[in-house]
């Protein structure tokens, strides 16, 4: 797996309200990264996004095929980078990505947390409403990273899974199970044991 692209941006007015956010992205050839996320990056509210268990969001390009089929009328407009990720690459996605997977990408290793919570600001990007809903009931919200190990990642830069847990749940798992509601309580216990899962979800799980 290579990285096929890199997206960093700065905040912002955005929206009804015109508060800020991050969520336009640039392109770039490389991105320098810290425990926060990438020095090129920059969260507009910092309270919700970012931070070291919100480093860096990759959004699988496979799920931007879903999202044109479902919303035609936009499909122009969902173009890589579009959802605010900061990495792109092929055949990673919701379903073949677990907690606590481990990857060096170039001189950067990053550790999967979380899914992606998606939000409004999904449906202001495109003009959509409840676009938000239908990828968080699809279990198409891409995943975060947390950075073990900080460096310098590029494009073409190879993407190496390092280890995987012997116990854990793909990102859609987790996201199933957090919408399942008051189904599944024993698989969201043993799910809320997962090693690196971010503290977040874990309390989510058991809600």
């Amino acid at each position: 797996m290579l990285v096929d692209a890199l997206f960093a941006g700065k905040p912002q007015a955005f929206g009804p309200r015109q508060s800020p956010s991050s969520i336009i992205k640039d392109q770039f050839e490389q991105l320098h990264i810290e425990l926060d996320g990438a020095i090129e990056d920059e969260q507009g509210n910092k309270k919700l996004h970012g931070g070291p268990e919100m480093a860096l969001h990759q959004y699988s390009q496979q799920s931007y095929e879903v999202l044109r089929k479902q919303f035609p009328s936009i499909a122009h407009n969902l173009v890589f980078g579009s959802i605010g990720e900061n990495i792109s690459a092929r055949r990673m996605n919701d379903e073949n990505v677990f907690i606590g997977d481990t990857y060096r990408i170039g001189g950067v290793v990053v550790q999967v947390n979380s899914p992606r919570a998606p939000c409004s600001k999904i449906n202001q990007r495109y003009g959509v409403k409840n676009m938000d809903l239908f990828i968080a009931d699809k279990g198409i919200t891409g995943w975060y990273y947390r950075v073990i190990e900080t460096g310098v990642m590029q494009v073409g830069d190879r993407i190496t899974l390092e280890h995987r847990l012997q116990e854990t749940k793909s990102i859609r798992d987790i996201m199933h199970l957090v919408r399942s509601k008051n189904k599944y309580m024993s698989e969201k216990i043993e799910a809320a044991e997962i090693n690196g899962l971010a503290a977040e979800w874990v309390r989510k799980l058991k809600k």
